[in-house]
Parts: C-alpha cells; sequence; structure tokens
C-alpha cells in the first residue's frame, strides 16, 4: 500500500480510502467486518462514514457497525484513521442537524458512542451550512479538539469559495483550520478543477473524491448492464446520456488491457492535489481488485486520452475568461 500525508498535516494515510455507506444498507455486518479486516491486511488505514449512514433517521446505523468492529479489538481501532461526518438530520426536533455549535457539539458526542471510541481523527461537515457562521463553526470545533475528542477537521460539497471563507476565519482565529475537503469528482463529473481543485492547492487541503467511478459508469457498465445494480432504471438512464463516451472509454481500458474501475480510480491518483480516492466495496471480492489502480501508472498520452474522451476544465477564471 502507498501512503501519503493528509493535505498540509503530518498524518499519513493510504491513498484508498475505504468507504462505508454500503454498510448496513447493502452489505451485512458479518461481512462489513470481514471487509474492514481485509482493508487492514491490505494497508488500508484510512476509512469514511457518516452519522446519516444506514439512512434510518437517528440510528447512525454504520457507525454502529464500525462501532462493534472497533470493539473486538486487536488494534483494529488504533490502526484506523477514522473520519466521519455531520450536518444531515438525525432527529425532527430543532438543531438536530447543520452545523450550529449545538449540533456539532451532541452530534459529535452521539458518533464517540456509536463507534465506541473517545476520539475522532478527521471530522468533517458533510455540507456548508449558509445559516452559520464559520466563526461559531470554528469555536465549536476548535472546543472538541481542546477536549480531545477529534484532531483534525475537514469539509465536504464545499465550493472553492466556502473553502476560502472557512480556512480565512480559521486564520483569525489562529486555528488549523481544514485539513481536508471530500467532493464528488471523477472522470465524469469534473467541476471541482474549476475553483476546488486550486482552493485545496492553495490551502494545503488533501483532496477525498467521492463517487470516484461515478456511481458504477466507469467500473465497466457495458460488461455489467443486465447485471444487479447496472441494470437498474435509473443506471440505464445515466448510461443513455453518456454512452458514447463510455464506450470509447472501456475501449481504451481494453487498449490498456486494464480493468475501467481501475483506470479511474488511477487517474484519481494522478490529479493535482487528490490524496485518497473514497471506495465504496460491497464485497471482499470488489475491495481486493481495487489494488491494482494503485500500480498503473498513466502516461501523458494516456492521460490526454482520457482528457479527450471527458474533458476537464481549466482552473477559474480562464475557463470563461481570456
Amino acid at each position: 500500500m502507498d501512503y501519503t500525508q493528509l493535505g498540509r498535516t503530518g498524518l499519513k494515510v493510504s491513498r484508498l480510502c475505504l468507504g462505508t455507506m454500503n454498510f448496513g444498507p447493502a452489505t451485512t455486518e458479518e461481512d462489513s467486518f470481514a471487509i474492514m479486516d481485509r482493508a487492514h491486511e491490505l494497508g488500508i488505514n484510512f476509512f469514511d462514514t457518516a452519522n446519516v449512514y444506514g439512512w434510518k433517521k437517528g440510528e447512525g446505523i454504520t457507525e454502529n457497525i464500525i462501532g462493534r468492529w472497533f470493539a473486538q479489538g486487536g488494534g483494529r481501532r488504533e490502526k484506523t484513521v477514522i473520519a466521519t461526518k455531520l450536518y444531515g438530520g438525525m432527529g425532527d426536533w430543532p438543531n438536530e442537524d447543520r452545523l450550529s455549535a449545538l449540533n456539532i457539539r451532541r452530534a459529535c458526542d452521539a458518533s464517540l458512542k456509536r463507534m465506541q471510541t473517545d476520539y475522532i481523527d478527521l471530522y468533517q461537515a458533510h455540507h456548508v451550512d449558509r445559516n452559520t457562521p464559520f466563526e461559531e463553526f470554528w469555536e465549536a470545533m476548535d472546543i472538541l479538539k481542546q477536549q480531545g475528542k477529534i484532531l483534525y477537521v475537514g469539509s465536504s460539497n464545499f465550493a472553492g469559495w466556502h473553502i476560502a471563507k472557512a480556512e480565512e476565519a480559521a486564520r483569525r482565529r489562529n486555528s488549523v483550520g481544514l485539513v481536508s475537503e471530500q467532493s464528488h469528482y471523477n472522470l465524469i463529473v469534473r467541476a471541482a478543477e474549476l475553483e476546488v481543485v486550486p482552493a485545496c492547492e492553495d490551502y494545503g487541503l488533501g483532496l477525498i473524491p467521492w463517487s470516484p467511478l461515478a456511481g458504477g459508469l466507469l467500473g465497466g457498465i457495458l460488461r455489467k448492464i443486465d447485471k444487479g445494480r447496472s441494470a437498474s432504471e435509473t443506471m440505464v438512464k445515466e448510461l443513455d446520456k453518456h454512452r458514447d463516451k463510455i464506450e470509447r472509454y472501456e475501449a481504451f481500458c481494453d487498449e490498456l488491457g486494464e480493468d475501467p474501475a481501475n483506470v479511474g480510480l488511477a487517474w484519481l491518483l494522478h490529479q493535482r492535489a487528490v490524496t485518497a480516492p473514497i471506495i465504496g466495496p460491497r464485497t471482499l471480492e470488489q475491495l481486493d481488485g481495487t489494488l491494482r489502480a494503485l500500480e498503473i501508472e498513466l502516461d501523458e498520452k494516456a492521460l490526454a486520452r482520457l482528457d479527450e474522451i471527458f474533458p476537464g476544465f481549466k482552473t477559474a477564471p480562464e475557463e470563461y475568461a481570456w
């Protein structure tokens, strides 16, 4: 396994991040335990989750599964850099969602209890809260740090200017600020290149792409469109929108002699500011298959071919100004 620093921090994380969103809804607890154990065997030390995962309001199903896995001991907690998120509603009463100081305090304590740990390595805002000033956000996060409940703070789904506002507010408080941004980023969805990627570079944030395979479109969908999730109505509609590009992409992957899913992950690993794409395996076989992505070297010619199939963006404002 390859490791890198998370943004400008001294924290070392694996180049692949284990996403746990399937744990509970799509993957049984027993299989989730096996996947997490296998991730450690493969050297993956970076796991991502969120308080809302499990998708039953207030239940924190996925965090509870992780907590019961940690509770087995064997160095599971000590070997894991655990990242979780808050923002989504965990109840129907006021202040059970978003980024108020009250919800940050309560949500953190609840995540700690569910995951049976006394600290969170990376605590992330799952979305920007336009109703909460960043001064309030940072005061609450700094208190959690002082209490030893969290070590680092990250964002998710922030625009470039939200990252800038958050970082400048942190500077005024002499706070460390954000160390990472988790963004929707893949060969098909490249809008992050306009302002999020350069903001991460400038402020020293590690970029953690979610949905690196565009929900499966980049995972060899033409070869399995009649199977499982790939055969869903939503996926078929998405494929119809991008069919020409996907056909060219899979043909190019055949030229490379590589699986499309691994090429999609390898491409992200070649991009500026990217720390670790989030992989979301539902099975051990899917997890094992992702390791090949770390070995694929895409030369300038290959990267140019991928840009030709899936055009990206120049950094703003050059993309839309002289």
